[in-house]
């Protein structure tokens, strides 16, 4: 993958990776600083730009991802296709693209805005909070995955049926819901109304 000028700055002539920042918005989504990334999220956690991914095979099928076990924040949980945060200056689109590359090791062959969402969410197991400005994505990805095991457990197309029978067995993020009810009318579009989504 090429590096870019927001991949180039995190990461120092040392070898040592640098902090990472997040920008900070107000209600409206407007840029009004930065913050450290973990202390973003700690109690009562600072609001900040995100984005979530949602992306679809051709049968309709929505890709999950079960987070890495690993990870600081929310590990071995399901979640949608993709989710984090965009660098300072960083287009959420252009984010989003990346994070998906770099966590699945595919590319959308479609990726559209689908609105954005604000929300505030507690996690119970880690203590840390999401108080996120979230920028949505929905599109289609064709291609074979490869993800990578630092980030991502296990990667499975589920269909709506399969969906609700694993999300009342299985642990899920705390934002999932919110972020897919607010994808839903860009995922219908998207998918047409045969998928049940």
């Amino acid at each position: 993958m090429p590096i870019t000028p927001a991949t180039a700055t995190h990461s120092s002539s040392t070898g040592t990776a640098e902090q990472i920042l997040l920008e900070l918005v107000d209600e409206k989504g407007v840029t009004i600083g930065t913050a450290e990334k973990l202390a973003a999220h700690q109690p009562p956690g600072q609001l900040h730009r995100a984005f979530s991914v949602f992306l679809f095979d051709e049968q309709g099928r929505l890709l999950l991802q079960q987070r890495a076990l690993g990870k600081y924040h929310s590990p071995g949980v399901w979640s949608n296709t993709c989710c984090g945060h965009p660098y300072p200056g960083e287009a959420p689109f252009a984010a989003a693209a990346r994070r998906t590359y770099e966590e699945l090791g595919v590319s959308p062959s479609l990726l559209a805005e689908a609105g954005t969402v604000r929300y505030n969410h507690p996690d119970p197991a880690s203590g840390l909070v999401e108080q996120e400005f979230n920028h949505l994505f929905v599109g289609l990805v064709q291609a074979p995955l490869a993800p990578d095991a630092d980030e991502v457990a296990e990667a499975v197309f589920v269909t709506a049926a399969e969906l609700a029978e694993r999300h009342a067995r299985d642990p899920f993020s705390a934002w999932f819901m919110t972020v897919l009810d607010a994808a839903r009318p860009a995922i219908r579009e998207l998918t047409g109304p045969s998928t049940g989504w």
